[in-house]
């Protein structure tokens, strides 16, 4: 390299460093008198009066309602639906003909099955007035009498498979099925709901299991409808399946409000306290496995220690270690330490 480059490369190196120098001076000139300012005037900060307020845990489900007793009736043969006598929302009796299946099916054989009926009855009648005479053995009624229940009861079964009849007594909920409709053995028809209370099963993950417990309340909230009720039943064994443990809640229904087959929202209160110290979790300070948090005290900023109880969202309670009418630090706690004067900039 020539010489001159060489002394022109020195030239600028050298102007390099004169220029650095007092912006480096400079920059701590600026940071020390802003640690001044601190010290002097205080750490500017917001806060937050601490109060007592309602606080509650919620868990939250998405489930369908059924009424509290529900029953289905279902198709005994495959045939053709001759006639349905109820409708969505009638209120039925238990065995009250609900619909219809042709007479003449051969599927139902159900003349055959009537004369059968009738004449074993016939044929019990005379043999049990004959007994009644003397004129014939016990062995010989009783067996006319065993053929006459065996008929009975295959006319029973065929009458059932014509005139399907309500299992329960409740209101009708669903109809699966209409009129003239080609339809297969087993096939659900009608349902049944008894609605004078709801009941809803719910799927508990296994890290809320422990929080829900028999007895809890629970709210079905439903198109701006709030329907209280409670947990009724929680299992001990998860539901492989569903990888959660199945759970039970029920609701009274005196107004018909819920219907069977909504879906809902559940929440299920899980803890509440009428008096709880409540503040956000960003206000929180977490150092290892200990939270803190700071609190102004006679124009210093106090670091205390603090228990933490239950979180819902972005609140957290505190068990220990706030007090009412504790002025909270919810706004450059990170500027602080534990007797640093501040500057209340303004409440929250």
């Amino acid at each position: 390299m020539k010489p001159t480059v060489v002394k022109m490369l020195a030239i600028i190196l050298g102007l390099s460093l004169v220029l650095t120098f007092p912006a480096c001076t400079q920059k701590k000139e600026e940071a020390k008198s802003m640690e001044q300012i601190y010290s002097e005037a205080g750490v500017p900060v917001r806060t937050h009066t601490i109060a007592p307020k309602e606080f509650k845990t919620v868990l939250s489900y998405n489930s369908e309602l059924s009424g509290i007793k529900e029953s289905t009736a279902y198709a005994a043969m495959g045939e053709k639906v001759e006639k349905i006598l109820v409708k969505v929302g009638d209120y039925v009796k238990k065995d009250q003909v609900l619909l219809t299946f042709p007479t003449d099916s051969p599927s139902a054989q159900y003349f055959q099955a009537k004369v059968a009926f009738e004449n074993a009855r016939t044929a019990f009648e005379r043999i049990d007035n004959l007994y009644n005479k003397g004129g014939i053995s016990l062995q010989d009624r009783d067996n006319a009498k065993a053929r006459f229940d065996v008929a009975k009861a295959d006319w029973d079964t065929v009458r059932q498979m014509v005139m399907v009849k309500a299992p329960i007594s409740g209101y009708v909920s669903k109809i699966y099925v209409s009129e003239t409709d080609n339809i297969d053995k087993e096939m659900p028809l009608v349902t049944i709901s008894n609605t004078e209370k709801m009941k809803s099963v719910i799927w508990v993950s296994e890290a809320e299991i422990f929080a829900v417990r028999e007895g809890m309340p629970a709210t079905a909230v439903w198109l701006g409808n709030r329907i209280e009720g409670q947990v009724v039943q929680v299992d001990t064994a998860m539901n492989m399946m569903n990888k959660a443990f199945r759970s039970l809640v029920e609701f009274a229904n005196p107004d018909k409000q819920l219907k069977a087959g909504t879906t809902v929202e559940i929440r299920i209160t899980t803890s509440a306290n009428p008096n709880a110290i409540v503040v956000e979790r960003k206000d929180v300070i977490k150092e290892q496995e200990e939270y803190f948090v700071y609190v102004v005290k006679d124009g210093k900023a106090e670091k205390r220690k603090v228990t933490l109880g239950s979180q819902q969202g972005m609140v957290v309670e505190i068990r220990e270690g706030l007090n009412p009418g504790d002025q909270l630090v919810v706004e450059g706690q990170l500027l602080l330490d534990n007797g640093s004067k501040v500057k209340t900039v303004s409440g929250k």
